[in-house]
């Protein structure tokens, strides 16, 4: 009889144990409450009718500790007037002395205290938006994918208002999101949204809040996103944005140096961008003359000592819309920083339930094309027009599988390359997927690219890759092979290494501890990974491990060693290379990064092993609401095998922001790059000195994403071997007008 009761009652335990798994599990279903009154957006929650908006507490914390109890209150409020979707947070804190804000330009909140919306609005849990705020009202904005892991893009920009105050009891944000900036389902009376409120809280710790508890044994994120259904009342729109630009510069050069002067004449352009939600799923873009400039110079990266092009992200608005749409799994098939100066374009994209399509044509004054072998990479310009198309389609399968068809298309006279390709991602469970791409290019070469480069008339030829992760909360498994072929080309992708075959296994651990540990998190990681070439020669094959901790003071720190054989041009070169990445901030408003790499290196240009040792310091010091500093420093510096410096590098970049208000800003960026190189450790002449320099003055005033105003100064120089002093060679004065139409 007691053996019975024991089981009984082991029993039991088990039923209580599933039935709180259950609970626990169990998605929160809220319904939006719709309120037909507006907002005074001024962080201030003092309308009356906040009090009638639906209620979300946001009960969890989710970093460092999973599922724990937040270490502050949190509660949200939403509505809807058919036209807008109205957030608001209440963010408690006693000790409001210790909010960690600034005012800020778009999109560089992120080490602040925020607030946060992510909502799928397709309720298909696979992609989403996020928008954020910091206590005095500066905003950021996301897109967001999860079909195979969360993968986040900061450079979509929608226009939406938001405020924020902060008071004796914390801090207030309000969010003014129209419905004309999301896109959803069309002809639905009722629709129901994925949903979590977040809040990131920066003490010693970052702690992580959210209406939703997130188990780390499950690899996506939407799949446990809160549910949210309403929206009834929402109203038709024509969702049609006009933004005329005008833009306005005159650029200076020195045909010698030292020398005079020789001033430009004054370009003015005027451009108009049309964007037209053509239904709540679906929106047309098109441009003419478009204004592609970039206001803010590109991060500087040292070129030296290397062998393959640097890649540089796109900025550019045309391009920056709808940009996720045209994404495939595994290959990069459309970088539209290869489209560098169209004077119109077009592009359609848009979802229909399980159907994502788009499609995108531009023209292009200024073609160049990347060419890849597996020793190296470099641009080719072809001097001429060219005419581009790519095309995108995708189906949802199942809950989380996708499948998807991509074609790209580039043309010019006695030129043209075009590519196809099958994608996509399967889920066995929710810890296991795997990703998969096929394509095939052809490519047909124009005479110059036959003479110059030695390319064969027509180069066709193919790639593969499949990618298998597993994720649970303590460990981790990966493994991948891809087969690019020797004449595989992707002209408006980017794809810097061909003719190779790759396999690569790996994995590691992870262990959480509490918050108030020095080190509340610690992982290792190892991995191994083989590269041959298509004819069978080896051409590298990898060891690498790492350790990686969390802690106190926001810090993290990571160290690894890297064991490699790399064949570069037939010979084999053993490499060792141990490096040390890390940082912390001393106080609330100071950030300190620091990265180092020591041990054997090739030197590429003399083909040789020699010894290399880099370090790259930062820091970033918010030193009032008002400015802001950060500083990048890189040294690197190679010595060759009897112990002769080959080179020494140093680059520097240091960028000063002054915020008037959230909408007026100056900012100030200055380059410096410095290559010191042993003119008698070459085996052909090079120049000792090496120097180049870049600075901007920009003035900016900016209402959102797309109504604004520049006016700025640039200017370049440069010191080789045949001038006493650093010269400047160029300098350009400009402006640019631009401001949206909402229809």
């Amino acid at each position: 009889m007691q053996y019975y009761n024991q089981i009984i009652k082991t029993l039991l335990i088990i039923c209580v144990l599933i039935f709180s798994a259950d609970s626990i599990a169990q998605k929160q279903h809220f319904t939006l409450a719709h309120i037909e009154q507006s907002i005074d957006l001024d962080g201030k929650l003092d309308e009356p009718h906040w009090q009638n908006a639906t209620l979300i507490p946001l009960i969890y914390q989710n970093e460092p500790n999973e599922k724990g109890v937040p270490p502050v209150k949190t509660d949200a409020y939403l509505y809807e007037d058919g036209q807008y979707l109205y957030v608001a947070f209440m963010a408690y804190d006693e000790n409001p002395e210790n909010i960690r804000a600034a005012l800020r330009d778009r999109d560089t909140l992120w080490a602040d205290d925020n607030v946060a919306l992510m909502i799928d609005t397709f309720n298909d849990e696979r992609t989403g938006y996020e928008f954020y705020v910091n206590p005095l009202g500066a905003q950021g904005d996301m897109r967001m994918t999860d079909t195979d892991g969360w993968s986040e893009d900061p450079s979509w920009n929608a226009i939406w208002d938001s405020a924020g105050q902060v008071t004796d009891e914390g801090y207030v944000v309000e969010m003014r999101i129209p419905f004309t900036a999301l896109r959803f389902p069309t002809n639905k009376a009722d629709m129901t949204w994925s949903i979590a409120l977040w809040r990131n809280y920066p003490r010693e710790v970052l702690y992580q809040l959210s209406n939703v508890g997130f188990d780390r044994d499950v690899k996506c994120s939407f799949c446990q996103f809160d549910k949210i259904t309403g929206f009834k009342a929402m109203e038709p729109s024509k969702n049609i944005q006009l933004t005329p630009t005008v833009t306005a510069l005159r650029h200076d050069v020195k045909d010698t140096v030292p020398g005079d002067w020789n001033n430009g004449d004054i370009d003015t352009e005027a451009g108009l961008d049309l964007r037209w939600g053509i239904s709540q799923d679906a929106v047309i873009n098109a441009t003419i003359n478009p204004d592609f400039s970039q206001v803010e110079a590109d991060s500087l990266e040292l070129d030296v000592n290397t062998t393959y092009s640097i890649y540089y992200a796109e900025k550019r608005p045309f391009f920056l819309d709808g940009a996720s749409y045209f994404k495939s799994s595994l290959f990069e098939l459309l970088y539209t920083r290869t489209i560098a100066q169209p004077k119109i374009g077009a592009k359609i994209t848009g979802k229909s339930e399980a159907h994502s399509y788009a499609f995108m044509y531009a023209d292009d004054e200024n073609t160049s094309i990347l060419l890849p072998t597996n020793q190296g990479s470099g641009f080719a310009n072809l001097a001429e027009k060219s005419k581009s198309a790519v095309g995108r389609y995708q189906y949802d399968i199942g809950d989380k599988g996708t499948i998807g068809f991509t074609t790209t298309h580039r043309e010019a006279d006695n030129y043209k390359n075009s590519v196809v390709s099958l994608d996509g991602s399967y889920w066995f469970n929710q810890t296991d997927s795997i990703l998969y791409q096929i394509a095939s290019s052809d490519s047909q070469n124009s005479k110059y690219l036959v003479d110059f480069y030695g390319l064969e008339d027509e180069q066709s030829d193919q790639a593969y890759k499949v990618e298998f992760t597993r994720e649970k909360r303590d460990y981790k498994l990966f493994a991948s092979y891809e087969d690019i072929g020797e004449d595989y080309r992707t002209d408006l992708g980017y794809q810097a290494k061909v003719d190779y075959k790759k396999a690569l296994v790996g994995g590691g651990q992870s262990w959480y501890l509490d918050a108030n540990n020095l080190v509340t998190e610690y992982s290792y990681n190892l991995d191994w990974d083989k590269t041959w070439a298509q004819d069978g020669t080896l051409l590298e094959e990898e060891y690498e491990g790492y350790i990686y901790l969390k802690g106190q003071m926001q810090s993290f720190l990571e160290f690894g060693f890297i064991h490699r054989k790399e064949n570069y041009y037939d010979n084999l070169y053993n490499q060792n290379i141990g490096y040390i990445w890390g940082g912390f901030k001393p106080t609330k408003d100071i950030t300190l990064n620091l990265y180092s790499e020591f041990g054997s290196k090739i030197d590429y240009t003399n083909e040789q092993l020699g010894d290399q040792f880099i370090i790259e310091p930062e820091m970033t010091w918010d030193i009032n609401d008002h400015w802001q500093v950060q500083v990048e420093h890189s040294y690197n510096r190679l010595d060759n095998p009897q112990g002769e410096n080959v080179f020494t590098a140093n680059l520097t970049d240091l960028r000063v922001y002054y915020k008037f208000n959230m909408r007026s800003m100056l900012k100030l960026i200055l380059q410096f790059e410095d290559i010191d190189r042993n003119q008698d450790a070459y085996y052909y002449g090079v120049s000792q000195l090496n120097k180049e320099y870049g600075s901007q003055l920009v003035y900016s005033y900016k209402i959102n994403a797309q109504t604004l105003f520049f006016l700025g100064y640039s200017d370049k120089g440069f010191q080789n071997d045949g001038l006493k002093n650093l010269e400047r060679d160029q300098r350009t004065f400009f402006t640019k007008l631009s401001y949206a139409w909402q229809l």
